[in-house]
Order: structure tokens, then C-alpha cells, then sequence
């Protein structure tokens, strides 16, 4: 069973919102996942990301792959915010 950490589309239409979770790469997009272990908002300005670094890192620590989509939000989620 391969696991992946992904996104699952949340919300209505042309209003998305999406989770980020752990699921088996062969389970529906929007189906079963394992856990979930933070959220994704692009409507927000600017966009919002919450991960739960510990139960990311432990995934991670687990074999889980992230996709490219949640790799590029991983990196956003945890880049100091410049002071203005």
C-alpha cells in the first residue's frame, strides 16, 4: 500500500477549499484517507496554509510521499513571514 499525502477538494462550486491528508495513492481523490493533517485555502488573501508539522513529520518519518502540490505548500507553510 503506497501512501500519499495529497489534497481533498472541499467546498462548492468556484469556491474550493481543500484539505491536506494521508490517503492510499489507489483511494478516491475525495474518499477514505487515514488522517488529516492540515488545510488549504486560495481564496483567502493571501492564500492560507495550516499543516500540523507534527503529524506531517510523522508521515513523513512513515514513507508517506507527498504530491508536488502539497510539497510547494509545505515549503510556503513553513517560510518565515517577512516583516513589513
Amino acid at each position: 500500500m503506497a501512501v500519499k499525502i495529497r489534497l481533498a477538494r472541499l467546498g462548492r462550486t468556484k469556491r474550493p477549499f481543500y484539505r491536506i491528508v494521508v490517503a492510499n495513492s489507489e483511494a478516491p481523490r475525495d474518499g477514505k484517507f487515514l488522517e488529516v493533517v492540515g488545510t488549504y485555502d486560495p481564496l483567502k488573501e493571501p492564500a492560507e496554509v495550516k499543516i500540523k508539522l507534527d503529524k506531517l513529520q510523522h508521515w513523513l518519518d512513515l514513507g508517506a510521499q507527498p504530491t508536488d502540490t502539497v510539497r510547494s505548500l509545505i515549503v510556503k507553510a513553513q517560510a518565515p513571514v517577512a516583516a513589513e
